[in-house]
């Protein structure tokens, strides 16, 4: 026989709570919610991308309609065709003065970074001195106003006079053009740093270069940067107007060439060229300046 065992309705509870302390605690964990699927930016790409899609069209488009009855003018159609047997074969060589398009742009690009590198060098820590020391401020402020305002290629024949070559003419004549940017900005941002920051630096007994490199540098870089990026457009002017009239390879004497050939569709394919150039030159140095921003 089986017996029942039957428990009263205290036994049992005990027995549950005994069995509930031997029973292993499992900790729930909790669960975060999906954060909820962000939706396509349509108005944001309308506001960055459509408009300047819109306003190259519409220049296309005037473009085509002035053109339609023909003349020495060519088309958009043609101008496009002419693009592309250029580009091409950009880098063939047939002798100095015939040489594809690619090349041109790599010396033109070389002789700006040479002369915009030089002007860095220079114009940068002569313009942290000039906003440092208010008696070479005086002193030097009326030659940079003075020399400033003087057109790019007045600077071309003295170029040529010293250097006796067209190379380092158009070198020269960069240098001194994109120099005073960076010297101007340099200077009025050390000028423009809080007189808090020098007092404390004098409290600590700091050096004059611990001063340059640990409070005027990072409050003075973007100034720094917006002068940078001022030269190197201006360098990049500069050049073609240059290599118009020192010739040799570059792609200031390629438009010129171009002209004597009367092939307007590779000027107007140069024009181009050259502002793309100059616009991916100036993004590049915007996204450096945004890189090291310190208003973060």
């Amino acid at each position: 026989m089986v017996s029942a065992v039957f428990h009263s309705p205290r036994e049992a509870a005990l027995e549950a709570a005994a069995a509930a302390k031997a029973a292993p605690v499992v900790i729930a964990q909790p669960v975060e919610p999906r954060a909820p699927r962000q939706p396509f930016d349509w108005r944001g790409l309308w506001l960055q991308i459509i408009p300047p899609v819109l306003g190259l069209a519409l220049m296309v488009g005037i473009w085509a309609l002035l053109t339609m009855k023909g003349g020495a003018f060519p088309t958009p159609a043609a101008t496009f065709d002419a693009a592309v047997k250029l580009f091409a074969d950009p880098f063939y060589s047939k002798g100095p003065n015939d040489q594809g398009i690619g090349w041109n742009i790599l010396f033109s690009l070389q002789r700006v970074a040479l002369g915009f590198g030089l002007a860095a060098l220079v114009g940068i820590p002569l313009g942290f001195m000039i906003g440092r020391f208010g008696f070479l401020n005086r002193m030097l402020s009326p030659l940079i106003s003075l020399l400033k305002p003087v057109s790019p290629l007045a600077w071309l024949p003295i170029g040529l006079l010293v250097f006796k070559s067209a190379n380092p003419a158009a070198i020269w004549t960069i240098f001194i053009c994109s120099i005073w940017p960076m010297v101007v900005n340099t200077a009025v941002g050390v000028q423009r740093v809080p007189q808090d920051y020098l007092n404390v630096a004098r409290v600590l007994n700091l050096s004059e270069w611990k001063v340059m490199t640990r409070i005027l540098f990072p409050a003075v870089l973007p100034y720094m940067l917006t002068g940078v990026r001022l030269s190197v457009g201006t360098a990049w002017l500069v050049i073609v107007a240059a290599e118009m009239l020192t010739g040799g390879v570059g792609i200031g004497f390629w438009v010129w060439d171009e002209w004597n050939n009367l092939n307007v569709q590779h000027i107007i394919i140069a024009i181009f060229v050259i502002g793309i150039v100059g616009l991916a030159l100036e993004q590049l140095l915007m996204a450096v300046a945004r890189r090291f921003s310190f208003d973060d």
